[in-house]
């Protein structure tokens, strides 16, 4: 099979048995890959009414048809299974160097099935697949892990791991790769912690056939120079990170402030892009085969150490959400998160929602085992994040995240979540696209299931007015298809910016054979997107949750340069179950279920 390795590793961790198996190439032709071919074989083998915590759950480790290859930043890999957090299908994205790693050892997928009795991890050396004791590995950080593992294997191999955070199965634990890479939303690390499964390792010395390779290599030399042309994947993510973000969304006024009272912050450029690579850059650090290289290494001044740096999103959770404009104490905190193996997003943000619920006296003094949870307060963000870690005194309670926490003081709506899954970085007051997106999202409260910032104010592939209506139920559906195709491939969603339909077209061709079009991927990536909706159906997601935090929709923005504006979900959202082909209670047509093969 051109693109693929041919292979699903599965792995039984209750019997210990391990087989390898052929994959199906006619799946993976309809599916793709990574994200569409994981969420296929997932649903059909253990189904959407399972508790994601019990012994006959399963994870599926996936690469796409590109991981591997020369395709530009052919290094990504999901985490498919059912989210603990959110109860949706969790699909969560790494990048690094792991998924092309396990793809040279010659395997497309692991399904990871069972429990352990004692902690274990799962060592991959191209043929040799063993399940090894991790019992001196468990409870140490991911640093340590990752360090013992090299050591006790060989020095290049990549390690994939759980800290402290998925262990103790709090339900914004992440799997963390190559120390900085994270497979970070929807709680994944908490399924590995509950199969006891500490780690995975992989080393592989193969390398992955393609269809027409010296077409592949023209095609890529052509993305390569668009990425390089690009304003945004050629200028402004290898400048100055994913933080370029940070002035630009501040600017707009859609940088959500204090658990998302507000929409400005006045000391945005403290935490910025300008002044993490200005003041504190080390190097940069790419992912696997990336022309962009967004990934940042910086000094960590208060640990004395170098470390990997925070993402943009990172910054905000830390930073305006929290009220604290230190880029210090963000640098802590991010760090303590890829030890602990916590979602820096769900992270930061229910430490936000906490502050609120203490600001209003709803969480008393004698509650709260330490730091005060105030707004602006940095000392917090370091010690709460590393008590959530832990699960010690009330960081046991925000390790649930922020929707649990805030159901347990009576105030839910105090959550700024999407079916528990917590937002992100951008107030989607101001921005309609964006907002539709992350009331549509199949797992919860998410940026990058079609990142509506990129038309709506970067302006790319064209400018959209972001207060405006029009069309926008359109452009969402496809943005969304399209990043499900992407996901598929194992290609990151920064390409976007700078490539289309016809470019993955191209590259999927070139590398499988498959003859799809600009027309056909998209419609792919349509496949894709309501096969997670149907999954998300059968698991009892009522379409009454395609919506937004009671605040986002009925409480203006209080000042900056959106001030007045409300997101208007009710206008758009019949429009955009229409465009889906979706009946007016959100469910697909049968019409729709069958033109998709489905």
């Amino acid at each position: 099979m051109f693109g693929y390795r041919g292979t699903i590793l599965r792995v039984n961790l209750t019997t210990g048995e391990i087989k390898k198996e052929e994959l199906d190439k006619n799946l993976a032709e309809k599916f793709i890959g990574g994200r569409g071919l994981a969420t296929k074989l997932y649903y059909d083998e253990v189904g959407a009414k399972v508790d994601p915590f019990d012994e006959k759950n399963k994870i599926i480790i996936a690469t796409g048809p590109l991981t591997g290859t020369i395709a530009p930043t052919g290094g990504r890999y999901m985490v498919v299974t059912k989210s603990p957090l959110t109860g949706t299908i969790a699909c969560s994205n790494s990048g690094g160097f792991f998924g092309a790693e396990l793809k040279n050892a010659g395997y497309d997928m692991i399904i990871i099935e069972g429990r352990a009795q004692t902690p274990v991890y799962l060592w991959i050396e191209d043929d040799v697949v063993e399940i090894r004791d991790a019992s001196h590995l468990w409870g140490k950080v991911v640093s340590e892990t990752t360090d013992e593992l090299k050591k006790v294997s060989k020095e290049k191999a990549r390690v994939l791991c759980i800290g402290p955070a998925g262990e103790k199965l709090s339900k914004i634990a992440a799997v963390i790769n190559d120390y900085d890479r994270a497979a970070g939303r929807s709680g994944v690390g908490a399924v590995m912690g509950s199969k006891n499964l500490k780690a995975i390792v992989a080393k592989g010395t193969g390398k992955v056939e393609l269809k027409s390779e010296d077409e592949l290599k023209q095609t890529v030399q052509d993305c390569i120079k668009k990425l390089r042309d690009n304003g945004v994947t050629g200028q402004g993510l290898p400048t100055y990170g994913t933080a370029v973000l940070v002035n630009i969304i501040n600017e707009n006024g859609v940088f959500p402030t204090n658990n998302f009272k507000e929409a400005y912050f006045e000391k945005a450029d403290n935490i910025s892009g300008e002044t993490m690579t200005d003041k504190y850059l080390v190097r940069k650090n790419p992912c696997y085969r990336c022309p962009i290289a967004c990934g940042r290494w910086v000094k960590i001044e208060a640990l004395n150490m170098e470390a990997g740096g925070p993402e943009y999103e990172t910054l905000w959770a830390f930073g305006a959400d929290c009220g604290i404009d230190d880029i210090q104490a963000i640098f802590v905190a991010n760090h303590l998160c890829n030890e602990y193996g916590l979602d820096t997003i769900s992270t930061g943000a229910t430490i936000a929602a906490a502050m609120e619920l203490y600001e209003k006296g709803l969480i008393k003094d004698d509650e709260v085992d330490g730091t005060p949870l105030k707004f602006g307060n940095k000392d917090a963000i370091i010690e709460w994040t590393k008590k959530m870690g832990l699960r010690e005194g009330f960081g046991d309670k925000l390790a649930e995240g922020s929707y649990r926490l805030c159901e347990m003081y009576g105030v839910p709506e105090l959550s700024m979540s999407v079916k528990k899954q917590e937002l992100p970085a951008y107030d989607p007051r101001a921005i309609q696209g964006h907002g539709l997106e992350y009331a549509t999202s199949n797992r919860g409260g998410c940026h990058v299931r079609g990142y509506m910032i990129s038309p709506e104010i970067l302006g790319l592939p064209e400018k959209l007015d972001r207060h405006s209506l029009q069309n926008k139920a359109e452009w969402v559906k496809v943005f969304q298809d399209l990043t499900a195709v992407i996901d598929s491939l194992g290609l990151c969603l920064f390409t976007s910016f700078a490539l289309g339909a016809e470019d993955y077209a191209k590259l999927l061709d070139e590398a499988c054979g498959f003859g799809y079009d600009k027309d056909s991927i998209l419609e792919a990536g349509d496949r894709i997107y309501n096969l997670e909706r149907m999954f998300n159906l059968d698991a009892g997601i009522d379409p009454s949750e395609d919506t937004l935090p009671k605040r986002l929709l009925t409480e203006p923005i209080p000042d900056g340069p959106s001030k007045g504006h409300v997101h208007r979900l009710q206008e758009l959202l019949p429009k955009y179950y229409e465009v889906r082909g979706w009946d007016e209670k959100g469910i697909p047509t049968k019409e729709k279920l069958q033109k998709l093969g489905l």
